[in-house]
């Protein structure tokens, strides 16, 4: 398996758990576990794929990653209740799915020759579409959009990273694990230190 392999079926399995893990705070059957886990672990790659007009969108290509997020949300739909906090759980397994998300659209990207903009944006779109998809059909307040967290910064500034070092250096692997550190280097200092981005307040009128 390649490394780009890899990362979609690592970001997959992960962010499979997180629709899942959504999905039993909304109090879901286990349908709907398994049809968000499927749309939160799938969303993100499907959109990167249909942009990049892929020959194969990539779980069409390979149904095994629909069984893969599959066995996750059954596996989260039995053992969902043993956790203290689900949320803090999803914040954290959120985290880990978009530091393996993002290097993977890159990576995809990068194997079709794309320009480094479009390999920038497919990092992004790959990271954070699956788990805004998930948020909005669960009626969640999206990760994405939470006030002043980082979280699409992180994706950006990973893609960012990953561009820089393979213009430096000339090794896609190094790019794509720096891609994957940065992304996660951010997003854990925005949960666990508060890192923010300042918000816009608004001022009263000048008379």
């Amino acid at each position: 398996m390649t490394l780009v392999g890899f990362l979609d079926h690592a970001a997959v399995l992960v962010f499979a758990l997180t629709g899942a893990l959504v999905a039993s705070r909304a109090q879901l059957d286990i349908v709907g576990f398994i049809f968000i886990a499927c749309l939160t672990a799938v969303g993100g790659g499907t959109v990167r794929d249909v942009i990049l007009n892929r020959d194969t969108v990539f779980w069409i290509a390979e149904p095994t990653f629909i069984g893969l997020a599959s066995a996750a949300a059954i596996f989260v739909f039995f053992t969902a209740h043993l956790l203290e906090s689900r949320y803090r759980a999803l914040l954290w397994l959120d985290a880990c799915a978009l530091a393996v998300a993002v290097p993977a659209g890159v990576g995809v990207a990068m194997g079709m020759g794309q320009p480094w903009a479009i390999i920038l944006i497919m990092g992004v779109v790959t990271g954070c579409l699956g788990g805004l998809m998930r948020d909005v059909v669960c009626n969640e307040v999206p990760l994405v959009l939470k006030q002043g967290e980082l979280y699409v910064t992180c994706a950006f500034a990973g893609a960012a990273a990953a561009v820089l070092l393979i213009r430096i250096t000339g090794e896609p692997r190094l790019a794509l694990w720096a891609c994957a550190l940065v992304t996660l280097a951010l997003r854990a200092g925005s949960l666990a230190l508060g890192w923010r981005l300042p918000v816009y307040r608004a001022r009263p009128p000048r008379v």
